[in-house]
């Protein structure tokens, strides 16, 4: 089968059913209106880029509950996101000098407020985070924006690894790149966004559990493949094999077909695991129980979400939205 091919399979096979919030359209069209505000220059041929992406809708997918508000609220933290993979991973990438700065404007943001100044974080990017950032700040308990917070920095701590790679020629191993793909995912991040929707923060204790964890772990790796499948064709060309196919093929030495084919088994066990796993969670008793099927329910939603969004966007596989990346850093991006 083509890769193509494979992903519809895998779409067919997947038992977690697609949820579309009824406000995502509308919350693209706002955010089509809301860049040009924050200084982008952005002409048509950019927003038709942006409209294609469908950023609102992934959101949409991932939060299906959320209130419109809210979801204009993960719509632009979503959009920065990928504003920044972009600007990491693109042609023109950013050094991992510069990704460090960023890493470091963007946790000075998120810990101390739109008041504070990083030249690693500037420009509309800036200005984006700010307005993202504003209602979770104010609305969400400490101990969540710290769970956030640290989820931003281990998510960019594995961009700049990655970029630190490519610039060096090295091509990580199969375990290797698994593990590094958790991180640059930013799965981590999106799963405590669950809680802002449903405004119920799981307990540390609870959030931690070795299960839980080992559930949001199956579901990263799910959903991180299957975009590397959708993306593999320009991985390719720009991301120095990382692409868990890519790692396939170096290691062990095997045509793309056969990494394919292999990287499409290994899904559905991971698949057939994630059911398994779900299916074991134990009562947390009766005051956590919602909140934590709420949790469950979000981390499937982020798998089946990723699928859905992954073959209508406009995004895959053409990879058109590079334009909009140095502008968004202000030129060259940040230094």
């Amino acid at each position: 089968m083509t890769t193509g091919e494979v992903l519809w399979a895998l779409r067919a096979e997947c038992p977690i059913p697609a949820r579309l919030s009824p406000h995502a359209d509308r919350a693209q069209q706002w955010l089509l209106g809301l860049l040009p505000e924050l200084g982008l220059p952005l002409d048509d041929d950019a927003l038709h880029r942006l409209a294609r992406s469908g950023f609102a809708r992934y959101a949409g997918r991932l939060y299906p509950d959320a209130t419109e508000a809210d979801l204009r609220v993960l719509t632009a933290l979503f959009t920065w996101f990928f504003l920044v993979d972009d600007a990491c991973d693109g042609p023109d990438r950013l050094a991992p000098e510069q990704i460090r700065a960023l890493r470091s404007g963007t946790l000075a943001l998120l810990h101390d407020g739109p008041r504070s100044q990083h030249s690693g974080l500037t420009g509309p990017l800036r200005r984006l985070l700010v307005l993202a950032w504003r209602e979770p700040r104010h609305r969400m308990p400490a101990r969540w924006r710290l769970r956030f917070t640290d989820a931003v920095g281990r998510h960019l701590d594995g961009t700049w690894r990655e970029a630190v790679n490519k610039e060096a020629g090295r091509r990580p191993g199969v375990a290797e790149y698994v593990e590094l793909r958790r991180a640059t995912s930013a799965a981590e991040v999106s799963y405590p966004l669950m809680e802002f929707v449903s405004g119920r923060p799981l307990p540390e204790t609870v959030y931690h559990h070795p299960l839980l964890r080992q559930i949001a772990r199956t579901g990263n790796d799910l959903l991180s493949w299957y975009n590397d499948l959708a993306s593999l064709e320009r991985d390719r060309a720009t991301a120095g094999g990382h692409n868990l196919v890519l790692a396939m093929q170096t290691e062990w030495g095997v045509p793309p077909e056969v990494a394919v084919d292999r990287m499409a088994e290994r899904w559905r066990e991971s698949m057939r695991l994630f059911v398994a796993l779900r299916a074991a969670v134990p009562s947390f008793g009766p005051a956590l129980d919602e909140a934590v099927t709420d949790h469950l329910d979000g981390v499937a939603d982020a798998v089946r979400g990723t699928i859905e969004w992954t073959l209508e966007s406009g995004r895959y596989p053409t990879g058109e939205e590079g334009p909009l990346v140095a502008a968004a850093c202000g030129g060259r991006g940040p230094s």
